[in-house]
């Protein structure tokens, strides 16, 4: 039985894809994807998450990412993990993990003022879910302390 090897990534092409033929002629597609995530911390601001993943996409996929493929345009990844295994000269092992597509959408080109603009705006919406957050925390806070004045009075 196989185990589950699957991932999806969506995110930007960092540079132009690399094409090229195995010996038998079956042509291979290498591209590398940066894929933003905004994150929020213990001190409450949004900070900004990138992680970079290199693609191999194989036939007739190849030669459509080959074609479609360029900076900075946005897709979404369907496929699977590889790692490669070898030793390097001086008979260090060495390991690189990829990602094996299997299936790759194209999405609209956008200019990167309209890239700026979304991580501006999921950057704003993040702070201001941080914002409606702490208000309502200091909300509880306030009426908590106020409970707690009132059961002390009736006490004394």
């Amino acid at each position: 039985m196989n185990s589950l090897n699957s991932v999806i990534l969506e995110g930007n092409v960092v540079r132009s894809p690399d094409m090229r033929e195995t010996a038998k002629g079956t042509p291979i597609c290498k591209f590398s994807v940066a894929i933003n995530r905004w994150t929020q911390y213990r001190e409450g601001m949004p900070q900004k998450e990138v992680s970079f993943f290199d693609v191999d996409a194989w036939g007739n996929l190849a030669k459509a990412c080959a074609q479609s493929c360029e900076k900075g345009r946005g897709v979404r990844i369907v496929g699977r993990l590889k790692q490669n295994r070898w030793q390097d000269p001086e008979g260090k092992n060495k390991t690189r993990i990829v990602i094996v597509a299997e299936h790759v959408e194209f999405k609209p080109k956008f200019s990167l003022d309209a890239v700026a603009a979304d991580d501006a705006r999921q950057k704003n919406a993040l702070q201001t879910r941080t914002d409606a957050d702490s208000a309502a925390f200091a909300d509880f806070s306030e009426a908590a302390a106020q409970a707690r004045e009132e059961q002390i009075a009736a006490v004394f």
